[in-house]
């Protein structure tokens, strides 16, 4: 299943809380992630400093607990919003 993930701002979290040593962790999260196939794609929104994950997981479920394993949602500096995704079903009313 396809699924999309918005980062989320956490309250009372400040700038200095993101430290080089955790950032780097969580980009080698996220490598490994990808590598596994669970991160299909990576972004960061153009108008907000946030990011846009497109995973593939068996459910919401498993998206949330590949999610919780990147180093910032662990120390509840950054959450996601999942959102489950299917496929647009309208082309068919043009072929039935």
């Amino acid at each position: 299943m396809k699924l999309l993930a918005l980062e989320r701002d956490v309250p009372g979290v400040v700038a200095a809380q993101f430290t080089s040593e955790i950032l780097r962790a969580e980009a080698s999260r996220a490598w490994a992630l990808h590598q596994a196939g669970v991160i299909r794609e990576l972004y960061f929104r153009a108008d907000a400093h946030a990011a846009v994950l497109v995973l593939e997981c068996a459910g919401v479920a498993e998206a949330e607990a590949a999610l919780a394993s990147l180093p910032l949602v662990a120390a509840g500096l950054i959450s996601f919003e999942v959102i489950p995704l299917t496929a647009y079903p309208g082309f068919a009313r043009l072929f039935g």
